[in-house]
């Protein structure tokens, strides 16, 4: 297989670096208890993380009680901040092999970011929070006004934040969505085994290479 001449790092967030399926959840399925809805169960949430805070809060109500008016889907979405702010450190952790691997591209002078949808003050909180034993070059999350993943726009950003063209960029997520961005943006697309989605996604999606675990990574980075 063809290696690329990367030299620089983008991560996706949630599922990738940070496994917050469980607090992202619970923050759903307290939304819907206050409106005496049933839960779902902890796997549905794979389904429903990726696209965004906006489309989470919406996707969780069932199709005829999803809310559809500008003034609805605020409502909701305060609702889900609301409650993710009470939660997002229940139980949030970054996965197995993701403080080594950061330890190793950090200690060569990689350049390493986030390109995240999820809500850009959450993702900064995040990254303070639980990774923050590490310096970033570029924390970008969803804001309004931006265009969100797969929407190759906060890639490219970040790839010119730090100063290095698209193509020499890793763009690593754990979803299609993040496959189409790196492939949208340009950027060599790189799957997660242990992410949210299933690997058949990412493959379907673009994905160069699926990793087994961070410290493949390695092998896709210029010695």
């Amino acid at each position: 297989m063809n290696r690329p001449s990367a030299k620089a790092v983008l991560f996706d967030l949630d599922g990738t670096l940070l496994d917050t399926l469980q607090d992202l959840a619970d923050s759903g399925n307290e939304v819907l208890a206050g409106r005496g809805l049933p839960p779902h169960s902890l796997d549905a949430y794979r389904v429903f993380i990726g696209n965004g805070m906006v489309n989470l809060a919406r996707d969780v109500f069932p199709p005829e009680m999803r809310p559809e008016t500008e003034e609805q889907i605020a409502a909701v979405l305060e609702e889900y901040r609301a409650a993710y702010s009470r939660n997002w450190q229940n139980t949030t952790v970054p996965f197995p092999g993701i403080a080594e691997i950061l330890d190793r591209l950090t200690a060569d002078r990689v350049p390493i970011g986030v390109v995240s949808n999820k809500a850009h003050d959450f993702t900064l909180q995040c990254v303070e929070a639980f990774l923050d034993g590490w310096k970033w070059d570029v924390l970008i999350g969803a804001r309004e006004g931006h265009a969100r993943k797969p929407d190759p726009a906060g890639a490219l950003e970040a790839a010119s934040a730090l100063g290095i063209a698209p193509e020499e960029c890793l763009f690593v997520g754990d979803s299609d969505v993040d496959m189409m961005t790196a492939r949208n943006a340009g950027m060599r697309a790189i799957g997660v085994s242990w992410g949210f989605r299933p690997v058949e996604e990412l493959l379907e999606a673009g994905a160069e290479v699926i990793l087994e675990t961070p410290g493949d990574l390695l092998a896709w980075l210029v010695e």
